[in-house]
């Protein structure tokens, strides 16, 4: 028998407050462990490979396999989910991230692992990909921003418990249970998503599986190649994973040319506020990767901190976000998205250049303020952003939008991921110096695509 449910009707703007908070909740639980997941693999990363007997570069697959499943799926499971909801889609991918969670807990092996984290990325590209497209549908307009900075700070405190969580658990117990810690929150958030999320309006186009398939192959041999560009592969590996890319998305492109929903959503970067929201999100999250992953080198490497020590340096960051992302929401909904992203951007450039400044023998204080800035940065871009993306979306391409929030996130992520790998192939000296100027570089051109927002909101008014 299925549960009673919400409805959204076309006339409905958003959910009334009681059942809004419960559907938050729902969303709140599967995003926070995605989030969580994410981070709490990459601290344990060296921990997973001792236990597996495994070396450092087969580990690696841990996180490349979760990260590879949603990159590469993210934008058909977002176009699939306008034509059987968005529900739907978020219910079975709760299951299956849930269900996934326990194959990684209970694996043999380190190719068991890596496969059972295939299927956990796959069940997370699904809760991912209309997280936003929900949050757009409990919402009443006037408090969208509220909505997108709420689910910020999901998001941050995620990735703030990440590392401390992490280390507690392997303190206590062996690393199957950092996944075995999901599948109670799991189960919890299926059963309540069935009975509290919205059912939403379906669109009537068909899904095109061959276009999907197109989608995986090139988004999957593009995140290849640049890894493997990144660690200076040479060009008899290089040139055909370019190459194979190039060709899917040319096909891809060709096959939705006449779509009237295309699965790469290029009807929608025909809207200048969408395609700047979208450079700014990648390039915003390059900047964040870049600091994210070459720091912890700094930190330890050239500071000889412990790994301890380097969580709580770290933790700053992620703290202000959260404190920042519902404050930069409630603004965006009263002020330009661009003006607030593109100030945010400034202040996160500005923490950056002050990073690269960092004395020779800089105290806990050095260093935290100056990531406290680049979290009060950071905090005000998120919100701001995700609303410009959705609200320049046509309500029936809610999913296609959402989509792209995600994509758009994980595509920097991944780009700033790879070009730490290319700096510390430069110089392990300096490496980590030169990651953070690249992030400067990429904060500042963000700030730029922001403020262009702006003149364009007002060519449109």
């Amino acid at each position: 028998m299925q549960p009673a449910v919400n409805t959204v009707p076309p006339e409905q703007d958003g959910l009334a407050p009681g059942p809004r908070g419960l559907a938050f909740l729902a969303l709140a639980l599967g995003v926070g462990m995605s989030s969580l997941d994410t981070a709490i693999a990459n601290t344990a990363l060296p921990a997973m490979a001792a236990q597996l007997h495994a070396s450092p570069a087969d580990s690696v697959w841990i996180v490349n396999a979760y990260q590879l499943a949603m990159v590469a799926t993210l934008l058909p499971i977002a176009a699939l989910s306008e034509t059987v909801g968005y529900r739907r889609v978020y219910v079975a991918g709760m299951a299956l991230f849930t269900a996934a969670s326990l194959a990684c807990a209970l694996a043999w092996s380190l190719p068991a692992l890596i496969v059972a984290r295939l299927f956990q990325g796959l069940g997370a590209s699904a809760i991912m990909g209309v997280n936003t497209a929900l949050l757009r549908a409990i919402y009443p307009a006037k408090l969208q921003g509220r909505g997108f900075g709420s689910n910020a700070l999901v998001v941050a405190v995620g990735f703030a418990l990440g590392p401390s969580l992490a280390s507690l658990i392997l303190a206590v117990a062996s690393w199957e249970w950092l996944f075995g810690v999901n599948v109670l929150p799991g189960i919890v958030a299926f059963f309540l998503a069935r009975k509290v999320l919205p059912e939403t309006r379906r669109a009537s186009h068909r899904v095109d599986l061959v276009a999907g398939l197109y989608n995986v192959a090139a988004f999957g041999m593009a995140v290849l190649a640049l890894g493997d560009a990144a660690h200076r592969a040479g060009l008899r590996t290089l040139l055909p994973e370019a190459a194979t890319a190039l060709v899917f998305f040319l096909l891809l492109l060709y096959r939705q040319k006449d779509h009237p929903a295309p699965l790469l959503p290029v009807d929608l970067f025909r809207l200048p506020m969408f395609t700047l929201s979208t450079v700014t999100a990648v390039c915003t999250f390059a900047a964040q990767a870049l600091a994210f992953v070459a720091l912890p080198f700094y930190f330890e490497g050239a500071l000889g901190r412990s790994p301890i020590e380097t969580g709580f340096l770290m933790t700053p960051w992620p703290v202000l976000v959260g404190v920042m992302a519902p404050v930069a929401g409630r603004l965006s909904d009263r002020y330009s998205p661009g003006a607030l992203g593109g100030i945010g951007l400034l202040v996160l450039c500005a923490g950056l250049l002050a990073m690269m400044r960092l004395p020779l023998a800089p105290s806990a204080f050095d260093i935290g303020w100056r990531m406290a800035l680049c979290g009060v940065g950071f905090g005000f871009f998120q919100a701001p952003n995700i609303k410009a993306i959705m609200g320049s979306a046509p309500p029936r391409r809610s999913g296609s939008a959402s989509g792209m929030v995600a994509t758009a996130r994980l595509t920097g992520q991944a780009t700033g991921a790879a070009l730490v790998a290319f700096c510390l192939t430069i110089s392990t000296a300096r490496g980590s110096w030169y990651a953070l100027g690249l992030a400067a570089a990429f904060a500042f051109v963000a700030s730029v695509a922001s403020f262009s927002r702006m003149a364009v909101a007002e060519t449109a008014l």
